[in-house]
């Protein structure tokens, strides 16, 4: 999309409001053509072709409306938090973000003494700074901490000239949507299959959401496979669903179509569908004996599950952030604790070694050790929200 276009939505991502929205031009053409028609029907656009010095127009533009106004830049992305943030605020506030393509500022002024000869919003943002007319984000309480991903991020307004800038953006903002913690193989594996789908697919403007679902009907298909014992199609379509499960994320996060639906849809599948594979994959083991050991570890094995699962929401519950991303021990033991994404290379190493060797007392090993290192991560969880308890967000926070 756009930088525009960008724009506005991460305004309507970020809950911002406006009275108006001046889009400034000094060209002939119309900077609103090619807008999808659901934004320029919600949001109250207005383009201003006036001519002169930049604080003369945003003087005019000050005068026609009522309360603070927010100056951002046309040729950059701002953070949809910063946006937030610059709207909650209270007094002057900027910020000037720096990267090799570029200096950009944003302001947001609460009267118009505070304008002084700038060419541009970032000169007015420095020098608004420089001269103590405005707080930075810093001063005013930005919390750059996402809990969604688990990580910092300091607040950015990135400039975007040329074509080579908006290749560099586009891949810092890809590598910036991803978790501070999370497993093996979408840490270090999954994210060129993942950047090779999300680009395309936004370039479509495919909805995340009917990512999800094609991720959720590859989840369903694969048990029917895992229990007869057909194991390559099976993985197949457990690989596809766990890459997808990546893709629909960033596609929602990068292009802020981000939907409470596709929110429920993506992480209800992820909490629910790990111990039916697992049941799925001791069935055949078992040879269809559910008395079996290996089908009953299945069965502890689910039941396992449920208990850590529930660990989690406890331990947000009593510290306010997550048990994944809690401390820098917690975020390496995302890494490899008990989950899909650990499991499924584990099991899978196991099948090739038995297809290999014409058994399959490699996989029943490694379910074993599944069903183990399950009960060592719920273990593991346990400590930690008992470690946990008493502390509050207020006086412990992630190092």
């Amino acid at each position: 999309m756009g930088l525009l276009e960008r724009l506005l939505r991460a305004l309507l991502d970020a809950g911002v409001e406006p009275t108006e929205i001046r889009v400034a031009t000094t060209g002939t053409e119309d900077p609103l053509a090619g807008l999808p028609s659901e934004l320029a029907e919600r949001l109250p656009l207005v383009v201003d072709r006036a001519t002169g010095p930049f604080v003369g127009r945003l003087q005019r533009a000050w005068e026609s409306g009522s309360g603070p106004v927010i100056v951002l830049p046309g040729d950059a992305i701002v953070d949809a938090r910063l946006l937030a943030h610059l709207v909650a605020a209270t007094g002057n506030v900027a910020f000037v973000g720096e990267s090799e393509h570029g200096v950009r500022g944003v302001l947001r002024l609460e009267s118009d003494g505070t304008l002084a000869s700038a060419e541009n919003p970032t000169e007015l943002a420095q020098q608004s700074l420089r001269g103590g007319l405005a707080r930075s984000p810093a001063d005013t309480g930005f919390d750059g901490y996402i809990d969604k991903l688990r990580r910092e991020l300091a607040p950015y307004v990135l400039a975007v000239p040329d074509e080579a800038a908006r290749k560099q953006v586009e891949r810092w903002l890809f590598w910036s949507n991803y978790k501070g913690s999370t497993d093996f193989l979408t840490k270090y594996v999954y994210p060129p299959f993942v950047w090779l789908l999300v680009r395309p697919l936004a370039r479509w403007r495919v909805h995340p959401n009917w990512v999800t679902a094609v991720d959720i009907l590859a989840t369903v298909a694969a048990i029917p496979f895992f229990v007869a014992g057909q194991w390559l199609p099976g993985l197949a379509l457990a690989y596809l669903m766990s890459v997808l499960d990546s893709v629909d994320g960033k596609l929602a996060r990068l292009t802020y179509t981000s939907s409470k639906i596709g929110d429920w849809m993506d992480h209800g599948l992820d909490i629910v569908h790990p111990p039916f594979w697992y049941l799925a994959w001791a069935y055949p083991l078992a040879q269809g004996d559910t008395g079996a050991p290996v089908f009953q570890a299945a069965v502890w094995l689910f039941v396992v599950y449920v208990l850590d699962r529930l660990v989690a929401p406890a331990f947000k519950w009593r510290t306010g952030r997550s048990i994944h991303g809690y401390r820098p021990l917690d975020e390496r033991m995302r890494t490899f604790i008990s989950r899909r994404n650990v499991n499924l290379p584990v099991f899978t190493l196991a099948l090739g070694i038995d297809a290999l060797s014409g058994g399959q007392s490699v996989a029943v090993i490694a379910f074993y050790f599944i069903a183990g290192w399950q009960v060592a991560s719920f273990v593991w969880h346990l400590a930690r929200l008992v470690r946990f308890w008493n502390h509050r967000p207020d006086t412990v926070r992630p190092a």
